[in-house]
């Protein structure tokens, strides 16, 4: 059994007030505070710290909600906006589960390095990455989120690997329920190159 020495017990009480501060926390985080990856593991092994994901660690105590795996994904990939069914799910429109976490990157980064069996990336440039952004609060984690408007008009992008079925259901729907103006409809139908495939679903809603 792994113990912690005389020595070592105030290390242990700082990284425990740092792990609850922070709920979610990275192993690079922790040792930029002077947090040794020893007293990390033996935490760990204690049950006092999880470890959710390859460098990725939590405070048992912080909260898990329904969005756990976007805050895990957002403190993995912070240059990374969560999009497609995952932001559909996230903003509570259609009937679809995402079993994958749909994520968005400039056309120019790079892939994360490590490996998510539960992430899918799409690669976007320009306005089509920039604009339309939310930062909503995940579990205390900052995490970037395409709004109901913008995920629209990716659905559409990507209606061939989404399905056009799932994007007609979002679309009618965030509309019954005033999600968005056609105005910004039109705005991010534009930016992503969809004007001409939604402009008559989007006639066939205000006929």
């Amino acid at each position: 059994m792994c113990t912690i020495s005389h020595i070592e017990r105030p290390r242990v009480k700082e990284t425990l007030k740092f792990a609850r501060k922070r709920g979610i926390f990275t192993a690079g985080e922790a040792a930029r505070e002077g947090i040794h990856s020893q007293i990390l593991t033996r935490l760990v092994r204690q049950g006092a710290v999880e470890r959710i994901a390859r460098g990725q660690y939590r405070y048992p105590e912080q909260a898990v909600t329904e969005h756990h795996s976007l805050a895990v994904i957002a403190r993995a990939v912070p240059h990374g906006v969560i999009c497609l069914i995952s932001a559909l799910s996230f903003h509570e429109i259609g009937t679809q589960l995402p079993p994958h976490v749909w994520l968005a990157i400039d056309r120019h980064a790079r892939r994360p390095k490590e490996r998510y069996h539960t992430l899918r990336i799409v690669k976007l440039s320009g306005k089509a990455f920039t604009e339309g952004i939310e930062t909503h609060h995940i579990e205390g984690q900052p995490v970037k989120i395409y709004g109901v408007a913008k995920t629209l008009a990716d659905l559409f992008k990507y209606r061939n690997k989404i399905g056009l079925d799932v994007a007609l259901e979002a679309l009618r729907e965030a509309w019954r329920e005033r999600r968005f103006t056609m105005d910004e409809m039109d705005r991010y139908a534009r930016i992503c190159r969809v004007q001409r495939v939604m402009k008559p679903y989007l006639e066939a809603l205000v006929a």
